[in-house]
């Protein structure tokens, strides 16, 4: 079947003006990508798993190091997805074809030049990260492995960050649950086949992730662009046209600046673990995935407030925005309620999943409750993120974040001097409710706003 004829039956085609938004809308969005964002974690789960299996505490803390070098440089060009999924929403909202074909481009090029940027400076990254993270000289050998393969895995795992944004904003859940099935599902099980079966450790974690980024971004191109109709593909010159640049970059520094942030706040948690000795860091790393279980388990519903705000102001309709907003935020904090629940009942049992070592256990149940309660404190922060993306309020994004960040580092001085990593999980979850209150406070004025301009 010809692509033209697909799209023009296609459902999620995109209609101008108002839409009612319903469960059934929600969740279309919200349940495929929650269950393709928990691969992610998954995949956290099985590296952590296959390395914390070899028995050795020091391998399990240089995996952790380089897990947060990469959060450091590949999230902090998540901008790529967030703003192609918001400015894509909004062309959704309008009926704009041919700017939803624009905007995928744009980001594509963004994505493969930032992409083999990273690759060409990854000497001078990497020596940034021993700087950061400062670990100790066994610890820096496996890291120091983990990183330099890893890194060749930029170009791809950019270029997804567009294609997953492209069909994010058009609401096509299905099909990111696909990409990042396919993804990560590749990366799982080249992970425990290299990293166990043949023995190769950080080293076959590391290239289990290089190939599935490569595979899937190969894969994700194919599809988006096999459905494009080619009557509304945009020329070079709009695609690249100064009046649309300027305002796209605008909007990625702020999400990027916004993005680095809190990549910096993950760090400074780990830097400050390190310090506490490789047991207590490799804990903190066991229950760090956990707590990103939780993330990406609410990112699905925060998926759906950015396609569903940024439809509503592409039409200029205000009551779904507010429905949106409602019915989002009623769904995550229950569902952020019932995670709390579950990890503090299955928490431990996890744990023993994660990592046979003894001493790294003990410590892990110690501070489980903290990371279980870092779903119910972070959920307002995951779906305020979804509504500013969705609404590009980039700018509130960064601001709200640099505030936040000011108050973590201020409750970090004064908790962990009397708590030590108690206080350290502490700083956290108050670093997670900032988040999500001093955004919910501009939204009132922000929507107002919004919704004058489009009338």
């Amino acid at each position: 079947m010809a692509a033209t004829e697909t799209l023009e039956r296609d459902p999620h085609a995109g209609e101008a003006g108002p839409f009612h938004v319903t469960n059934r809308l929600i969740f279309s969005i919200a349940l495929p990508m929650t269950l393709g964002f928990l691969t992610t974690p998954l995949l956290g789960l099985v590296d952590t798993a296959v390395v914390g299996r070899l028995g050795r505490a020091d391998l399990l803390a240089g995996l952790a190091i380089g897990a947060v070098m990469f959060d450091l440089i590949f999230t902090t060009f998540n901008f790529l997805r967030a703003s192609t999924t918001g400015l894509v929403a909004q062309a959704y909202g309008r009926g704009d074809r041919r700017e939803q074909q624009a905007v995928f481009w744009r980001s594509l090029v963004i994505a493969l030049v930032s992409g083999v940027a990273i690759v060409l400076l990854s000497p001078l990254l990497f020596v940034a990260g021993l700087w950061l993270m400062a670990p100790g000289a066994d610890v820096e050998a496996v890291t120091r492995t983990y990183f330099f393969y890893r890194i060749l895995s930029g170009p791809a795992a950019l270029a997804n960050y567009a294609i997953l944004g492209f069909v994010l904003g058009r609401g096509e859940g299905s099909i990111g649950l696909l990409l990042q099935t396919l993804i990560n599902g590749i990366n799982i099980v080249l992970a425990v086949l290299l990293g166990l079966v043949l023995g190769w450790g950080v080293t076959g974690v590391a290239l289990a992730t290089v190939t599935g980024e490569v595979i899937g971004a190969v894969a994700g191109f194919a599809i988006v662009y096999g459905r494009f109709d080619r009557r509304d593909a945009p020329d070079w010159g709009a695609i690249f046209a100064r009046e649309r640049l300027t305002p796209l970059f605008g909007l990625n520094r702020d999400i990027m600046i916004r993005s680095f942030v809190l990549l910096a706040a993950f760090a400074l948690m780990t830097r400050i673990g390190t310090a506490f000795g490789p047991v207590t860091l490799a804990a903190n790393a066991v229950l760090m995935t956990i707590f990103l279980v939780a993330g990406y388990y609410l990112d699905g519903l925060a998926n759906a407030a950015e396609q569903l705000t940024g439809r509503s102001i592409g039409a200029g309709y205000r009551p779904a925005f507010d429905r949106a907003l409602r019915m989002t935020a009623f769904w995550s904090l229950g569902l952020a309620a019932l995670t709390t629940l579950a990890f503090l009942v299955f928490g431990d049992a996890l744990v023993d999943v994660l990592t046979t070592a003894p001493d790294v256990r003990a410590l892990a149940y110690e501070y489980m409750p903290w990371a279980a309660l870092t779903a119910l404190t972070g959920a307002l922060a995951f779906l305020m993120d979804g509504v500013f993306i969705g609404a590009t309020w980039s700018r509130d994004m960064r601001n709200m974040m640099l505030a936040a960040f000011i108050g973590y580092v201020l409750a970090l001085g004064i908790l962990i001097p009397f708590f030590g990593n108690h206080g350290l999980w502490a700083g956290l979850n108050l670093f997670l409710l900032m988040r999500g209150a001093f955004l919910l406070m501009l939204v009132p004025r922000r929507a107002a706003q919004a919704f004058r301009a489009a009338q």
